[in-house]
């Protein structure tokens, strides 16, 4: 667990105490964004994926992976953003658990969604515990969602209360074709009957992201891509 820092909002002043959540590293490890102390933080007016993410480096095996930016919603409804380290490396905690061996995989550490920026959370580390590297955002953004992409792999991230149509899987997998790119759906909300069948004609593993943020799978090629990883 990371150490709290008291936090001030710039537009009410009002004080709030302000703890990092941890994310678990591939090699097992929690590792925190480091929180700067001197700085003030700032009030977002608009997410920007860029500035959404940052560079953490796990203290046990040192490797740099990219971490949702602290952030902290007030009660006046400003949303801050907490400002971190420039060097921004982690040392593991007290709970820290050993790293696995080459070739296992520890069990998926779930993160709770109550936004549609936690249900890509989810997704992107999800991909990285298959075994995926690189996550980045898409370069072409899809009809609907947000797009993830990973080395071979498109995947497209549907935070909304709809269930996915046959349309929005099919767009998925043609972006994918035109990049060479297997590809893979999450959805919060299911999908039609529709977007079922065709996902299984096309080869699109379709997953479901349940709010306690653990991707089920839909479909049986969903199930062949979690139990074999990338």
């Amino acid at each position: 667990m990371s150490e709290s820092v008291s936090v001030r909002c710039p537009v009410c002043r009002r004080e709030h105490l302000y703890a990092a959540p941890s994310y678990p590293c591939e090699c097992g490890a929690p590792v925190s964004p480091p929180l700067d102390r001197r700085s003030e933080p700032t009030a977002v007016t608009h997410q920007v994926w860029d500035e959404a993410w940052v560079a953490v480096v796990c203290g046990v095996c040192g490797s740099r992976t990219e971490w949702p930016q602290p952030e902290l919603g007030c009660v006046c409804g400003t949303l801050l953003r907490i400002p971190v380290t420039g060097g921004a490396t982690s040392a593991p905690g007290p709970e820290s658990e050993p790293a696995v061996s080459a070739g296992a995989r520890r069990a998926f550490q779930p993160i709770t969604i109550r936004t549609a920026r936690d249900a890509v959370t989810v997704a992107a580390l999800y991909l990285r515990w298959l075994g995926y590297e690189e996550i980045r955002r898409a370069d072409q953004r899809p009809p609907s969602g947000i797009g993830l992409a990973a080395r071979g792999l498109l995947a497209q991230v549907d935070p909304t209360v709809r269930p996915a149509s046959l349309r929005d899987v099919e767009c998925l997998w043609l972006t994918a074709m035109t990049e060479s790119a297997h590809c893979v759906y999450f959805s919060l909300a299911g999908y039609t009957g529709e977007a079922r069948t065709g996902a299984d004609s096309l080869g699109v593993p379709l997953f479901v992201l349940d709010l306690t943020g653990t991707p089920q799978p839909v479909n049986s090629l969903a199930d062949e891509m979690d139990a074999t990883g990338a």
